[in-house]
């Protein structure tokens, strides 16, 4: 899909968003490519394309299904925005609860943990160190499992999104002054925290602990 829109885009040809991939618009795209030799390769990415994604389809439905088997997918699944593919991405992925004793070994772990670096800790008063008390932000860890922050970085996309309740405390989050993407990183490390605590006591989400957290 890169390749392809590699192609157009260094012709200076927009092909934002997905309207480039679908079969109807191909024959749209392909006729603004003028020479025969890039046209080919464009057809032939568009056949891979096709054959990927049928494999893709055919490797989701067998994950799924799989994913079935294991009582804790069923259990995640009552999290709002987490579906059977991130449940059995999450149960693949982290495999036991016990491995966090609480949330905060799971959002490292998940590219959650905003960390704060400094480079002058300290300042010399006549000859003496003092600490300066001041830290700066340096952004998410970056040593983290992708895939597991994929999943609770889009549960929060569609959560902030729709509605709901955590729609309802993004905001909240937002009326108080604090940036959106904080407010993002906020709600997915939620949904992360709501995800270990139930898979830990074996108990389905209930909406009315959340809305009593949020009051």
């Amino acid at each position: 899909m890169l390749r392809l829109k590699a192609i157009f885009r260094a012709r200076g040809i927009n092909c934002s968003g997905i309207a480039v991939y679908r079969p109807k618009n191909r024959a749209r795209f392909l006729g603004m490519l003028s020479d025969r030799g890039t046209r080919l390769r464009a057809e032939h990415f568009y056949a891979q394309l096709d054959g990927l994604l049928e494999v893709r389809a055919r490797a989701r439905h067998q994950m799924v299904d799989e994913a079935k088997r294991h009582p804790a997918v069923r259990l995640l699944r009552s999290v709002p925005f987490i579906g059977p593919v991130r449940a059995a991405e999450i149960v693949a992925i982290v495999v036991t609860p016990e491995r966090f004793r609480t949330r905060r070994q799971l959002w490292p772990y998940a590219g959650l943990a905003v960390t704060t670096r400094s480079s002058a800790d300290h300042r010399f008063d006549r000859g003496t160190p003092v600490r300066t008390g001041k830290t700066i932000n340096r952004g998410l860890n970056r040593n983290f499992n992708r895939t597991l922050k994929k999943v609770f970085k889009e549960a929060a996309a569609s959560a902030v999104c729709l509605p709901g309740p955590l729609h309802d405390c993004y905001e909240r989050l937002i009326a108080r002054g604090m940036r959106p993407e904080l407010a993002r990183l906020t709600i997915a490390r939620k949904i992360a925290s709501i995800v270990l605590a139930i898979w830990k006591k074996g108990v389905p989400f209930d909406p009315a602990i959340l809305n009593a957290q949020n009051a």
